[in-house]
């Protein structure tokens, strides 16, 4: 099994309400416009992901992300889809989509989940910088 994790962090401005979509970045900073962002300080951008994994995806296989806050025992799950589109180029961002919609931000369409959807306690603890998100990707065989 293809796995992958991601490290990053909470912020004062984390309102993950936006509808489709759900995005972690490198960026240190955000704006209450950025909605669908759940974590900043990202210690990998999607170019940085594993090139197995990325190879899977692009053959269309499914992934599972799981979501977890470590310090407070708090865990959430997305499945979405990977694409033969994908490029994973971006130098910033990881972005997952309910949506078809790819370009070279996207890790996974079709998800379950979006920002809006995801649990609400894990949510408001991520208003804290000094909260720590881990995702954790896998490539699902079914």
């Amino acid at each position: 099994m293809f796995s992958e994790t991601v490290e990053a962090w909470g912020h004062p401005n984390i309102t993950a309400l936006h509808k489709t979509t759900f995005e972690v970045t490198k960026d240190s900073e955000l704006s209450k416009r950025g909605d669908c962002i759940i974590g900043v300080r990202a210690n990998k951008a999607i170019r940085d992901l594993n090139e197995n994994l990325k190879e899977m995806l692009k053959l269309g296989y499914k992934a599972k992300i799981i979501l977890e806050l470590p310090d407070y025992g708090i865990k959430d799950e997305i499945v979405g889809l990977g694409n033969e589109k994908m490029s994973f180029k971006h130098k910033k961002d990881i972005v997952v989509r309910k949506s078809n919609y790819v370009c070279d931000r996207t890790l996974l369409i079709k998800a379950t989940k979006s920002a809006f959807e995801i649990d609400r306690e894990m949510i408001k603890l991520l208003k804290d910088p000094s909260t720590r998100l881990i995702l954790k990707i896998e490539i699902i065989n079914d």
